[in-house]
């Protein structure tokens, strides 16, 4: 098992990093501290939607892996 932790990390990893890159563009970071973002999470439909939720699923998971790895 300790040897698949490290593994399974850098995998998860690569994957949140695919995620973030095919997340839509154009919204700016002004939007990510309330600034211009009212309508932020009600304008994701169809695939930008499953993307959004297999992001935040795959960081938790990330962080699920990293405390593991830390505990063994």
């Amino acid at each position: 098992m300790v040897a698949f932790l490290p593994i399974a990390q850098v995998i998860v990893s690569m994957l949140l990093i695919i995620a973030i890159l095919l997340q839509q563009r154009g919204t700016a970071l002004g939007s990510a501290f309330g600034g211009d973002g009212g309508n932020f999470y009600s304008t994701r439909r169809g695939i930008q939607e499953k993307i959004f939720q297999a992001t935040i699923g795959l960081g938790i998971f990330f962080l699920a892996l990293a405390i593991l790895n830390l505990a063994f």
